[in-house]
């Protein structure tokens, strides 16, 4: 069955937090799940910690926890550290019936650091990804077994950002590492979506609904900008914006192709005091659930 959620990034922002710090929790909840009609949420620091509690709060909005973001640090350290380090996250995935555990590697990463260029990140020899990507291959079988599938973000400012990244570490990996596609990073990190969705689409098992403003992603790169940075000036936003450059259909349609069966998520962070989350995440859900319908991906 496919499900439609969306990330609180979009009213307030998880790397940066005080983009957003004035929105109050319980207008995100009461937006996203009453108002906009959004099937479930993904995690963000405003949640409780708590399993239960965390279940109570976002069921009473009509939301489910669809499953969150949660930072590896395989490159410094061993799979056996990593799996003790997880187990507060899982637990919070368990409790709330998420199929996946969502995981980019942050030990070496930009993103999240105001003052530094996207541009200037880390990059993987070859012989370090397939050193990496046997680490997130135990990782991930080590979920599998608890009945959680890893997927992997790959994302900017990481170790995994371009076309060949992605590529290259799908191919260093197995069977139990799992692909979260993500659009607006996708073509952000220079690839054409459709293309690497079409090489990797059997094991995709997240989809992210993240468009960009080609425009300002270029700005990004040539001025040496931050991640931060981008996301102030408007890089990302949803499907359905005529500002957007990514046509979802196409993508959707090698979804369904693939028998796809779970969530469209739109992620997509933008400043909330420039472009009203409401107005934007409301835009969006009404043009993916159309896309998805276009695509065969949902008969609904």
């Amino acid at each position: 069955m496919i499900r439609y959620g969306t990330n609180p990034i979009a009213w307030a922002n998880d790397d940066d937090r005080s983009i957003g710090a004035e929105i109050p929790t319980a207008q995100i909840l009461h937006e996203a799940g009453e108002l906009i009609g959004f099937d479930g949420i993904e995690n963000g620091h405003r949640w409780p910690e708590d399993p239960q509690a965390l279940r109570t709060l976002l069921g009473s909005y009509g939301l489910a926890f669809i499953s969150g973001w949660y930072s590896t640090e395989l490159l410094t350290r061993s799979v056996e550290a990593e799996i003790e380090a997880v187990q507060g996250h899982l637990a919070k995935l368990k409790e709330n019936g998420c199929a996946v555990c969502i995981v980019c590697e942050t030990s070496n990463a930009v993103h999240s650091d105001p003052s530094h260029p996207v541009n200037d990140r880390p990059h993987l020899s070859a012989d370090g990804m397939r050193d990496f990507g046997a680490k997130i291959e135990a990782f991930a079988a080590y979920l599998a077994g608890e009945g959680i599938t890893l997927v992997y973000h790959h994302h900017m400012g990481t170790v995994v950002e371009s076309p060949a990244e992605i590529d290259a570490f799908m191919a260093a990996t197995g069977p139990a590492t799992h692909l979260l596609f993500d659009a607006g990073h996708c073509a952000f990190g220079g690839g054409v979506p459709a293309e690497v969705l079409a090489r990797h689409v059997g094991r995709v098992r997240h989809f992210h609904a993240k468009n960009i403003r080609r425009a300002i992603c270029d700005r990004v790169r040539a001025e040496d900008l931050s991640f931060i940075e981008g996301v102030l000036a408007g890089a990302f936003t949803v499907p359905g914006d005529p500002e957007g450059e990514i046509d979802f259909v196409p993508l959707l349609r090698l979804l369904a192709r693939a028998g796809y069966d779970g969530w469209l998520v739109i992620e997509a962070e933008q400043d909330p005091a420039v472009r009203s989350p409401l107005v934007y995440q409301s835009m969006g859900l009404k043009a993916l659930k159309a896309a998805a319908r276009e695509a065969g991906l949902d008969a609904a």
